[in-house]
């Protein structure tokens, strides 16, 4: 179901990034109109690049014209308006899309929220991941709508709102 990669410096080679984007993309996936993708037969593939600022950078520059690297970037392959109608492809693999992660921002972006690595890299994960579900927070309200779903998702996995305000 998942691909992960890690290849930059600063996310040490470890089994615990592919674990932490498993659980983070399964949890998104069953808090999501289409939690059907972890029962059904087919297989439905994501893949998860933890990497480098520049490459995200890069990538950012390329295909979103933001001369600046970001926390996470998300690439769907499936066009929103056919997912309810995915069952299966003719090799029984569905591409859900890509996430990528980069390394700096969300160091940067732990520590200025007080929570561990991990944590927001569950987080990101994610919220990249119902990008590829459809997901935005262009309005308000899809905003609204993908906060909820994405505060559901990290609860099911003991990860605190991370939009909560504190009022301190």
């Amino acid at each position: 179901m998942l691909q992960v990669e890690t290849d930059a410096e600063g996310w040490p080679e470890s089994d615990r990034w592919t674990e932490l984007a498993d659980r983070a993309v399964r949890a998104a996936i069953a808090h999501s109109p289409d939690a059907r993708f972890l029962t059904e037969p087919m297989m439905v593939e994501v893949s998860v690049k933890f990497t480098s600022d520049d490459e995200v950078h890069q990538l950012n520059r390329d295909y979103r014209q933001k001369d600046k690297p970001t926390n996470v970037l998300s690439f769907p392959m499936v066009q929103e308006d056919l997912l309810d109608a995915l069952d299966n492809s003719d090799d029984g693999e569905v591409l859900l899309g890509d996430i990528v992660l980069a390394h700096g921002v969300c160091v940067r972006e732990a520590e200025e929220k007080g929570v561990t690595v991990e944590a927001h890299a569950t987080h990101l994960v994610v919220h990249g991941t119902f990008h590829l579900l459809g997901f935005d927070h262009m309005t308000d309200q899809d905003a609204e709508e993908m906060e909820a779903a994405e505060r559901e998702a990290l609860a099911s996995l003991g990860i605190d709102d991370p939009y909560a305000v504190d009022d301190d």
